[in-house]
Formats: C-alpha cells, structure tokens, sequence
C-alpha cells in the first residue's frame, strides 16, 4: 500500500465512523466526530513474512475478563524497526485474519489493551503485513463491544508507533 493508498484509507475509515450504522461511535458522539488520530504513515512498517501455518485454537481473554476461543491461522516472523519477532495471527471468526498486538506505547499514545493489524494471506502462503494499520478494537469506543487482548507472544517490549492512536472521545 502506498503512502497515497494509506491516507485514502484513513479518510475512509474516519467516514465509515462518522456515517455508518455499522460504526462503533455511539449515536451521541458521531455528530461531533471529527476523526481518528494516526501515527505518520511508514512505509518501512509493511513487511511480508512467510505464514507458519496452524490448525489449533487458542483460549485468548477479553476486555470483559472472560475468554474465548480462536482459530490460530499461524505464526508470523517480522522484523519491525531492526527488531525480529514471532507474532501469532488469529481468525477474526469471519474469515479474516488479525494480530492483537500490545507494545510499550499502550496506555499513553495507544490503547491500553492493545490494537489490532489486519493481516492479507495470499495464495503463496506470504503474509501481507501492514503495521501502518494497526487499528483500536471497538471496545475503544463502546463498552458493549468485547475484546480479545493479544496472547503474551504478540506483547512487544517496545514502542510501535504506526497505525491509530488513542481515541478521546468528543467533550460533553
């Protein structure tokens, strides 16, 4: 994805919140969203990798304490700024795959729980890694919404500054 392509997502995500039924803004806040805050785009933080692939399921917690059960897509080996890491990759239970990842920016610049990255497995068996989409959970923005939280294997010991920030929710 080219920088141009990134910031033509941005915009439309920050659409999708402001004018979908599907948003997780609550009704009240969409009047006065006036959209997400993101890291610079980098483009050196889109990565392909080779998927280990996996048949197992993983009991992952969520933001409500409880757990749940996900299908592991595999494993993933990045390197992310000069640093080599082996990152699980779920299902989101509709087909798509994701890494929850937490990194030492959370609870300061990102959510505390952590974010989540899309991932694109293509035919090949490569994995299309882009952490420049790390994205808030919906549990960000509504507290109906359950989470998982990323596994110990996906908590990175240093700060990953790409994709949305912390969301402040408009002033009442």
């Amino acid at each position: 994805m080219t920088i141009i392509e990134l910031l033509e997502y941005r915009r439309e995500r920050d659409r999708f919140f402001a004018e979908s039924y599907a948003s997780p803004l609550p009704d009240e806040d969409r009047a006065s969203f006036t959209g997400l805050s993101y890291f610079p785009p980098k483009p050196a933080l889109a990565v392909r990798a080779s998927l280990l692939r996996s048949k197992g399921t993983a009991r992952i917690a969520h933001t409500t304490g409880a757990d749940r059960s996900y299908h592991v897509v595999g494993t993933v080996e990045v390197t992310i700024e000069g640093r080599t890491r082996t990152l699980t990759v779920l299902n989101t239970g509709d087909g798509e795959a994701f890494i929850p990842i937490r990194d030492t920016t959370a609870g300061t610049e990102t959510y505390e729980g952590g974010r989540y990255v899309p991932v694109e497995i293509r035919d090949d068996g490569i994995a299309v890694v882009d952490f420049n989409l790390a994205q808030n959970p919906w549990c960000v923005y509504d507290d109906e919404f359950a989470c998982p939280l990323p596994p110990p294997e996906n908590v990175l010991p240093f700060p990953l500054r790409a994709g949305e920030m912390t969301y402040e929710p408009p002033a009442s």
